[in-house]
C-alpha cells in the first residue's frame, strides 16, 4: 500500500482527481490529476530553479469536492493541501514557484507576500508534521 520515496520537499499530485468541477476527464479519457502531474513534471524539467523539489504522484488525496489538488510536503515542516487547479503549465509554475519558498523556509509558513498569484485562494488545509503541532 505504502511506497518509499526520497525524504525531501516535494509535490505530491492527485493522479486521479477530477479535470473541473463538472468534468473527470478530458476528451482523451485523461484525468485531470493525470494531466497536472505531468505538467508539474515538465515544469520541473525545464527549469533549474526545481531540482531540489521532488514531483511524486499517488491516487486519491480524498479531497474530491474539489479537483487537481496536490500536497506540499518537507520533513519539520507544516505541509498544505491545495486544490480546484487547472491541468496546466501556468498551475504547474505556480505551485513550483511557491514550493521553492516553502522549502527554503523554516517551519513551512511562507508571508502571503511572497505567494505567486497562482497559488492565492487554492489552499485546502495544512497539516503538522508528525509530533508537532503548529502555534
Amino acid at each position: 500500500m505504502l511506497k518509499a520515496v526520497e525524504d525531501g520537499p516535494a509535490v505530491v499530485a492527485c493522479n486521479t482527481c477530477r479535470l473541473s468541477p463538472d468534468a473527470r476527464e478530458d476528451g482523451e479519457g485523461r484525468r485531470g490529476g493525470a494531466l497536472l502531474a505531468d505538467a508539474l513534471a515538465a515544469v520541473r524539467a525545464g527549469d533549474s530553479r526545481y531540482a531540489g523539489i521532488a514531483v511524486q504522484q499517488m491516487p486519491c488525496l480524498f479531497a474530491c469536492t474539489d479537483h487537481c489538488t496536490v500536497h506540499l510536503r518537507a520533513p519539520g515542516k507544516v505541509g498544505y493541501v491545495l486544490g480546484r487547479f487547472s491541468p496546466d503549465a501556468d498551475a504547474a509554475r505556480a505551485i513550483l514557484d511557491y514550493a521553492v519558498v516553502y522549502a527554503d523556509s523554516d517551519h513551512g509558513r511562507v508571508p502571503f507576500k511572497q505567494w505567486p498569484q497562482g497559488v492565492k485562494g487554492h489552499f485546502i488545509t495544512r497539516t503538522p508534521p508528525p509530533g508537532f503541532v503548529a502555534e
